[in-house]
């Protein structure tokens, strides 16, 4: 099946996410969220436990307060357990134990050199994405980094951030002219959602293809390396 959208020269926006997509952080959400669930009283190996980081699992890519909304109830303990897993994370982060996804920065500032404005976004809190750019070298890196926060506190899967990038860009004017790529099934919603005429999911993070095509992929790559030469000329994934 052939997308609406023939050549990559009708993109003028890219949204990517971070953990999963740019970055390799070896896991590091399910430790930083083991050591949220202690801090609430919830210890490993526990029935409760195994519920929670199930969840956990299944909504990788959504803003992770959300995720402790639905887990912990009530506000104040969702931003106790939520102040507790950016703690952790972003301690494991200064411990050195990410690095970017192989190919990552290349095709960033391939799709960067080729014209097309690049944004990072996450499900982190500012504090943390702040903490897995410096650990990068990153800062500099596009022009502007997302978290929920800067979107009116919705991450995904709501559409608020891939729309927040092209308010503050101003890089096209069509929502069309958008593509997203992320690891998550949220990370396809969110760009669906959206109306990005491109939402690629990447095999390198939480989500199998199967996930990814069912939450609405257009395409599915096996790292965000490749998504300068899809764009190079895109078809769409999805069965006829």
């Amino acid at each position: 099946m052939v997308s609406e959208l023939t050549t990559g020269a009708d993109i003028q926006l890219v949204v990517l996410d971070m953990a999963g997509t740019t970055v390799a952080d070896g896991g590091l959400v399910e430790r930083a969220f083991d050591a949220a669930a202690r801090h609430m009283g919830v210890e490993p190996g526990t029935h409760g436990h195994a519920e929670k980081l199930a969840y956990v699992r299944a909504t990788m890519g959504e803003s992770k307060i959300s995720v402790f909304r639905h887990l912990f109830g009530d506000e104040a303990a969702a931003r106790r357990a939520n102040a507790a897993f950016e703690q952790a994370y972003g301690e494991l982060v200064d411990g050195g134990l990410i690095a970017p996804v192989p190919g990552a920065r290349e095709a960033i500032e391939a799709m960067r050199d080729a014209g097309l404005t690049v944004v990072l976004s996450t499900g982190f809190a500012r504090v943390t994405q702040d903490a897995i750019l410096a650990a990068l070298g990153w800062q500099d890196l596009v022009p502007l980094t997302l978290c929920p926060a800067d979107a009116g506190g919705r991450g995904r899967p709501y559409p608020d951030m891939v729309l927040a990038a092209l308010l503050r860009t101003g890089a096209t004017d069509a929502v069309q002219r958008i593509a997203v790529a992320g690891d998550t099934s949220y990370d396809m919603l969110s760009g669906r959602r959206a109306g990005a005429s491109v939402v690629a999911g990447v095999l390198t993070g939480a989500h199998d293809k199967d996930q990814l095509l069912a939450a609405g992929a257009t395409h599915v790559l096996g790292s965000v390396a490749e998504l300068p030469a899809l764009l190079g000329g895109v078809r769409d994934d999805r069965p006829a």
